[in-house]
């Protein structure tokens, strides 16, 4: 089980596009998709172990849940905030997400997505977390995570 001392978390700054918007003026729902994976990015990259590392490390990582619950509503120009924050590491990997104003810091969405490790080799699913995932969090033999800034 996590420590809930150690945080692996990190926030990007957005802002809602007119592009994203639906006839109601408001972003569309499937949008959070992808403020949810620009933020898991960044977290990913925040530890060396983004898309192209997954690839090069021999493991694939698909989502294979997710969850997201609208609590209110992003609107045109807005600047909003989406904290990504890995919650679990150990048998699969799962990260929450909190979308927030910028300005009021007022929570608008939340949500999660669960990722499970795949030999690309085999195309097997791996059912314990590779070591590589824990030495890019810092977690092997027990080791404290390196905070990067």
């Amino acid at each position: 089980m996590p420590q809930a001392s150690l945080d692996f978390s990190f926030e990007i700054t957005l802002s809602a596009a007119f592009h994203d918007l639906d006839p109601m003026n408001v972003v569309w729902h499937g949008n959070y998709v992808r403020y949810f994976e620009q933020a898991r990015c960044a977290l990913l990259a925040r530890y060396h172990y983004d898309y192209p590392a997954m690839r090069d490390s021999g493991y694939a990582w698909p989502v294979v849940d997710m969850r997201v619950k609208y609590v209110g509503p992003l609107t045109y120009g807005q600047s909003f905030i989406v904290r990504a924050t890995i919650v679990e590491w150990e048998n699969r990997l799962k990260i929450e997400y909190v979308v927030r104003d910028a300005a009021s810091g007022r929570r608008l969405t939340k949500g999660y997505t669960i990722q499970v490790a795949v030999d690309m080799a085999s195309g097997e699913m791996q059912y314990v977390c590779p070591p590589v995932l824990l030495a890019c969090l810092g977690l092997q033999d027990g080791a404290q995570p390196e905070r990067q800034a």
